[in-house]
């Protein structure tokens, strides 16, 4: 079935290792060639592990600036690295160095440089990628460097990007790998989805990080359906999560059970619906319902 209209739909969770992205992989897998798939966890980026793209273009990131010293103009008078406050100057063998990933971009002492040897740059903070993965899609993924910041707008620039990919070629998902948690980049990945799939699992620190995340999206007036993945691994846990889905009025799709599946995959390279176990068939039949809901217009948001 398709939908009518482009949908795009954000796979999150409250905390990191729930099989989030093993599972929006598979909804990817489902949707093929209908879909243009997003990878938004910018700093712990592997949804290429399962599809394994082949990068047509890549483009460097650049976010903030930092520190740069002109050497044939330092005096070495030392001014800089005693007033450096993220001590990311040093001046070791008669030359001024900048640690490139302590400095903060302040621009003090670019300021207070008597010589004026000092600039401020536009620093390299990752790189974003355009590809074909192994399904024959458009895959849009990034990489942020080691300490580098702005991690919400790269992962900005990735839906964008995304999202002329899905006009330009006529796709009707936008299907996105949001990161784990409820900071910048969670909030940057929000922003013009239509819903938001949470996968949850049943423990105290995975109710506790859902519940902060629903108070987020909640801001952005998003419709909102769970998978509780694990079910079976702590009933009670699994009862008290239900209970706050029905309370807050969160669609419950599907439980699906604890299975070393989710590492057969991830070894194999495989998303969950190329494997044979009985998950195959609950994440086929929750990607149907996914489509029927979305294209007869019965998500809406409710205060």
């Amino acid at each position: 079935m398709q939908c009518g209209k482009k949908h795009e739909i954000v796979v999150l969770s409250g905390k990191g290792g729930t099989g989030k992205t093993s599972l929006a992989a598979s909804l990817a897998f489902l949707a093929q060639d209908i879909a243009v798939v997003a990878d938004c966890d910018v700093e712990a980026a592997n949804m290429h592990l399962l599809l394994q793209p082949d990068c047509q273009e890549a483009h460097d990131f650049f976010s903030g600036h930092h520190a740069a010293v002109e050497q044939e103009a330092c005096t070495l008078c030392g001014t800089c690295e005693q007033i450096c406050s993220f001590d990311a100057i040093a001046i070791r063998e008669n030359t001024c160095m900048v640690n490139t990933v302590s400095c903060e971009g302040c621009g003090y002492c670019a300021r207070i440089c008597p010589a004026n040897a000092i600039q401020m740059k536009p620093a390299h903070s990752g790189q974003l990628f355009i590809s074909h993965n192994r399904l024959n899609t458009p895959m849009v993924h990034a990489t942020l460097n080691i300490g580098a910041g702005n991690s919400g707008k790269l992962v900005a620039q990735v839906k964008n990007e995304a999202k002329s990919l899905a006009k330009q070629q006529k796709k009707e998902f936008i299907i996105v790998d949001g990161p784990p948690g409820i900071g910048c980049p969670v909030i940057s990945s929000l922003s013009g989805a239509d819903l938001v799939i949470l996968v949850a699992e049943p423990a105290a620190a995975g109710n506790h990080d859902l519940k902060r995340l629903v108070e987020v999206i909640k801001k952005f007036r998003i419709n909102m359906m769970c998978i509780v993945n694990k079910h079976d691994i702590n009933q009670e846990k699994t009862a008290e999560l239900k209970s706050f889905l029905q309370q807050q009025g969160i669609t419950h799709l599907v439980d699906i059970p604890f299975d070393d599946v989710f590492t057969r995959a991830m070894i194999a390279g495989k998303t969950l619906v190329e494997m044979h176990s009985p998950i195959n068939d609950t994440i086929r039949s929750t990607w149907l319902k996914i489509m029927n809901e979305l294209d007869d217009g019965s998500l809406k948001f409710e205060v």
